[in-house]
């Protein structure tokens, strides 16, 4: 009844069926960890954005990155700002998503190490081979507060393109500013800028947002969709044998009718009267038959009478 899942075919479909199960399930599950990840980060963001600012100083040190525990941690910096070796970071976006530049300027502490400060983003002018229009930094000392956060490498999808214009870069990196000649220690990591004291005069570079710490995104809503494939491969692997097998039923039954309807018609004995009336007629013919034999014994013994 079911022999043709012995078939080549069907022993295919039957393997990429059971192959389809496991990955489908190990895929819901890749899903359900990316949320947990998620609600973890927006936890981890959401507790070091409450939390009370504590100085720079105790979170990040000259060579070391910045722990994932204190990423978004505020904090606080005390030192004046070095313009003369202020850059800008191509590609970022503003608050319109618009197309522009994070002004990039390093703040000497009193121990003279540096760290970098992310002062905010202004647009891009028409000609993004020269150094944009950029709001000077206060002078003197002054305290910053900010959010702390970790070195940004290439891992994030950003691409470190070589070749570009003067005091312009692509990445956020102590590592690369101390490399580009940056005096003095740098404190790893940056602090992306909230508040300044005293307050700046005049205009200043537009303010980096608050990072979104509340949407979880879709991850659990696709690891209940891979798990329903997981649980519609069988089921639609039996509706598929079932379909297969009723056609090949329905196949063999219109061949059986149609190899009967091929074989010739036999004839059929004749019976009641019309079988009667042969047998008679059959002995009506037999019996002139006899009386021909019986006439030429008679014909002498007549002759004889008559004479």
């Amino acid at each position: 009844m079911y022999r043709f899942l012995l078939s080549r075919q069907w022993v295919l479909v039957t393997l990429v069926a059971v192959l389809l199960i496991p990955v489908m399930i190990q895929l819901g599950f890749w899903q359900l960890h990316r949320h947990q990840d998620r609600v973890a980060r927006n936890d981890l963001v959401a507790r070091n954005l409450r939390a009370e600012p504590v100085p720079v100083e105790q979170l990040a040190r000259e060579g070391r990155g910045v722990p994932r525990e204190d990423t978004w941690r505020r904090v606080t910096a005390t030192g004046s700002y070095e313009p003369a070796e202020e850059v800008v970071v191509r590609q970022r976006l503003g608050a319109d998503d618009k197309q522009g530049y994070f002004v990039l300027t390093p703040l000497r502490l009193a121990d003279g190490a540096a760290v970098l400060v992310n002062r905010g983003w202004v647009p891009a002018g028409a000609d993004l081979t020269s150094f944009p229009e950029v709001p000077p930094p206060p002078a003197g000392e002054v305290t910053v507060t900010g959010r702390l956060r970790p070195d940004e490498t290439t891992d994030s999808g950003i691409r470190d393109k070589a070749g570009l214009p003067d005091r312009q870069v692509m990445l956020i990196n102590s590592r690369h500013q101390a490399a580009d000649g940056l005096p003095g220690p740098v404190l790893g990591g940056f602090v992306e800028l909230t508040a300044t004291e005293p307050r700046p005069a005049g205009k200043q570079p537009e303010p980096v947002g608050e990072p979104d710490h509340s949407s979880i995104g879709v991850h659990i809503a696709y690891a209940v969709q891979w798990w329903i494939f997981a649980a519609a491969v069988p089921l639609g692997w039996w509706i598929l044998v079932r379909r297969e097998r009723r056609d090949r039923a329905a196949a063999a039954a219109k061949a059986a009718q149609t190899a009967q309807s091929a074989q010739p018609t036999q004839p059929e004995e004749a019976d009641g009267p019309a079988a009667a009336g042969t047998a008679t007629t059959a002995e009506g013919a037999e019996k002139p038959a006899a009386d021909d034999e019986r006439a030429p014994s008679l014909a002498p013994a007549e002759q004889m009478a008559a004479d």
